[in-house]
């Protein structure tokens, strides 16, 4: 982890814990759902490497850290979390080339020749 981030951090769900408990608990029962070993159409291997994917699109460090390890727990290898880092780095990359397209339309480009 980070220089930022810590094991420790968790204690901060204190917080959490304190103020919206009935909130805490369903986002617990909702990932334990999610990320259920057993019951689930797609292998739990591949539910970490999707989320995987998706901490590293969205950058979340604890994330990135939790998943890839989770991943690794159920599986996965190096090549398949470096796939799963390209799957992430096409998506970035091609949402910027579609939504780059909206710069175009939102100026009205073509007609400002």
């Amino acid at each position: 982890m980070s220089d930022y981030l810590s094991r420790s951090d968790k204690a901060y769900t204190k917080v959490y814990k304190e103020h919206t408990p009935d909130v805490l608990k369903a986002f617990s029962e909702f990932e334990g759902a999610v990320f259920a070993a057993e019951g689930r159409v797609i292998p739990l291997k591949y539910r970490e490497l999707i989320a995987l994917a998706v901490a590293l699109t969205t950058q979340c460090a604890y994330c990135i850290d939790g998943h890839s390890n989770l991943a690794v727990k159920a599986g996965a290898g190096e090549a398949e979390l470096a796939e799963a880092a390209w799957v992430a780095a096409a998506l970035r990359a091609g949402g910027a080339f579609a939504h780059g397209r909206l710069a175009f339309k939102l100026t009205d480009h073509e007609h400002q020749h």
